[in-house]
């Protein structure tokens, strides 16, 4: 097949003479940010004010990804007002809001970052708080992910007030993180909120390479010395409400180690929120069993408190076990207290066994049977096992690396196994990792998989703010043209639904097949023109287009089509557009057209349909859900 490739010039280019580098880690659970000063040299995490509570104003490492919306009556607006307000904006993001509303749950929204990617909720819609009743307008889930990049944007430029200092945020280059699992939906909807919140120029990071970004910025020279040709890095991410893994392979090149990423994995719900909440339950039923009950307001308290008692135990392994207290919302609050007792078995039984356990390789997720009415919501994982997460990551990146010959070039043997990749050295990254007999076991877990070869853990990791640092030394390098750059593009193949012609066959519904857009690893700033055959584009009336991806086909190429689109690719957007039609064609003809896909220096996908008799062309966003 032949096909043309081009740069891409984008109005979003590398920031050269920037004054400095912000990386942000927009989290589910926590956002933070990082600065490199390119003038002086300093870098560091920039403290987030926020609220900490009526008329009390603080600073803190990270910003709760907490939106709570209070009662009009609740709050005189001049108690929430921030230094950088005229006037409160009548909501309430960060640490107040997220422990002020753990006790009002249905004013509280948290883990907008995850509806983000959620198929069946549009983004944009005001649903959250998800089920709630509360009179006042709720908020989308772009929204919030406005709200606290804004909420970023200005702490910065506050904080750096105080020093003396009126940078603008285009002065400088921005990095912001998105999870190597997301689509190119959420991907896209990411960088709408960025720049609604005032970030006119952006580039776009996968978190676990920020985070292997900031070992090596952390580790200096010394990281040529922990990983060498033909190693494979598993960067195991687990935070507060999603896994996400990615391998990245080092490879020789002249003498030089160069760094890819070859495999990313699944959107996965599932991290320590689950754990600190199967804490909260086995807590709950000590003590009923020993005769006391708790209301639901006590119990959303216990599972704050098991979550720290968890930190507790994990943190000092001298300590048998630690007291929990779950306070009452009565006017004799001692006298209404009730304890319960975390023994260090019990945290181990709940947490190592339950969520990671020795399992073997071939023990895999199990899914639930799809009941026919569900609640719509978030798609949380239905197996709480992360250890069969990882297997069935390592089993499709497998399929994916020896699809393409290029992949399997960068490999060991060894490590191509008949059934998995074996890693051969894990960097950590999330909160849950803070706990060393987690990381022990994952490594315990992975070097069981590797027939007892031990799987190395590096040295000088960062769980908690990893990602922000690695964001903003990644915008440094971009900035400068200096330091080493990890080789990635697309993390997936993308695909657009090609429909048949075929004559209709009564009771035969041909299959929808769908050809590829984009290949696994396209590079930013670049695109192509796929020409070696011409496609029939509907104008002047409403069409239906149909999206596609897969992080397992390496080996297709622009062009290639695929003959059964919903057996072999993942659908992951749907989209009616009514495309304005061309002169000297009657509506609803299509016209020949060729397709012209763009990776922006952002490192988004735009899609381009090219009119083969003229210059016209038109362009298909990645922008709404399934119905």
């Amino acid at each position: 097949m032949e096909f043309a490739v081009q740069n891409s010039e984008s109005a979003v280019d590398i920031q050269a003479g920037a004054r400095f580098s912000l990386g942000i880690d927009l989290g589910t659970t926590n956002s933070a940010v990082a600065l490199e000063d390119l003038e002086t040299g300093w870098t560091g995490m920039v403290e987030m004010t926020q609220l900490l509570g009526p008329n009390r104003i603080g600073e803190k490492p990270t910003l709760p990804s907490a939106v709570y919306i209070p009662h009009p009556d609740e709050f005189p607006k001049e108690q929430l007002r921030l230094p950088w307000e005229e006037r409160s904006n009548g909501v309430i993001v960060g640490h107040f809001a997220r422990d002020h509303g753990a006790l009002i749950p249905d004013r509280l929204i948290t883990s907008a970052k995850s509806w983000l990617s959620n198929f069946h909720v549009d983004p944009r819609k005001p649903v959250l708080p998800w089920k709630s009743d509360i009179d006042e307008p709720k908020l989308s889930a772009l929204e919030c992910s406005r709200l606290y990049l804004e909420h970023m944007k200005l702490g910065f430029l506050n904080a750096e007030r105080a020093r003396d200092r009126s940078w603008n945020i285009d002065d400088g280059q921005v990095v912001i993180t998105v999870p190597a699992s997301f689509d190119e939906v959420a991907r896209n909807l990411t960088l709408e909120a960025a720049q609604a919140a005032g970030f006119p120029k952006l580039v776009l990071l996968e978190e676990p390479q920020a985070a292997f970004y900031a070992w090596m910025e952390q580790s200096g020279s010394d990281w040529r010395k922990q990983v060498g040709p033909g190693d494979i890095v598993l960067v195991c991410d687990v935070g507060g409400g999603t896994s996400d893994f990615s391998l990245i392979a080092i490879a020789e090149n002249d003498g030089n180690l160069e760094v890819e990423r070859i495999s990313v994995g699944e959107h996965i719900l599932l991290g320590g929120d689950n754990m600190d909440l199967a804490l909260a339950y086995t807590l709950r039923s000590q003590l009923e069993a020993a005769g006391k009950t708790i209301d639901e307001w006590q119990f959303l308290s216990l599972i704050h408190t098991a979550s720290n008692a968890k930190v507790r135990l994990f943190t000092d392994s001298s300590l048998p076990e630690t007291q929990i207290a779950v306070p009452s919302r009565g006017s004799s609050l001692l006298a209404k207290t009730v304890s319960v007792t975390l023994e260090r078995a019990t945290l181990e039984q709940v947490v190592l066994d339950g969520f990671f356990p020795l399992t073997k390789p071939s023990e895999l997720p199990q899914q639930a049977v799809a009941a026919g009415l569900r609640e719509l919501g978030l798609p949380y994982a239905a197996d709480p096992v992360v250890s069969k997460h990882l297997a069935r990551f390592l089993r499709r990146s497998l399929i994916n690396v020896k699809g393409s010959e290029t992949l399997v070039s960068l490999m060991k043997s060894q490590a191509l196994g008949s059934e998995y990749i074996t890693p051969t050295a894990v960097l950590f990254n999330g909160g849950v990792f803070n706990a060393a007999p987690i990381r022990k076991r994952v490594i315990d877990l992975l070097t069981s998989w590797n027939n007892g070869i031990p799987v190395r853990e590096l040295e000088g990791f960062q769980p908690d703010l990893a990602v922000a640092k690695g964001a903003a030394f990644y915008g440094r390098n971009r900035s400068t043209g200096k330091g080493i750059r990890i080789k990635a593009g697309t993390a997936r193949s993308y695909y657009i639904g090609l429909e048949s012609t075929m004559p209709a066959i009564p009771g035969f519904k041909p299959a929808i097949k769908a050809v590829c857009v984009v290949p696994q690893g396209m590079e930013e700033g670049s695109e192509l023109l796929i020409n070696q055959e011409e496609f029939g584009l509907t104008v002047g009336q409403p069409a239906d287009f149909r999206f596609f991806a897969s992080e397992m086909r390496s080996g297709d190429v622009p062009g290639q089509i695929i003959s059964n689109a919903e057996r072999e690719l993942e659908e992951t957007s749907r989209v009616e557009v009514l495309l304005a039609a061309v002169e000297g064609f009657p509506e609803g003809q299509m016209i020949p057209v060729m397709i012209n896909p763009v990776v922006t220096e952002l490192g988004n996908l735009e899609l381009w349909m090219k009119h083969t008799r003229s210059d016209r062309r038109w362009k298909l966003d990645f922008q709404l859900r399934m119905e």
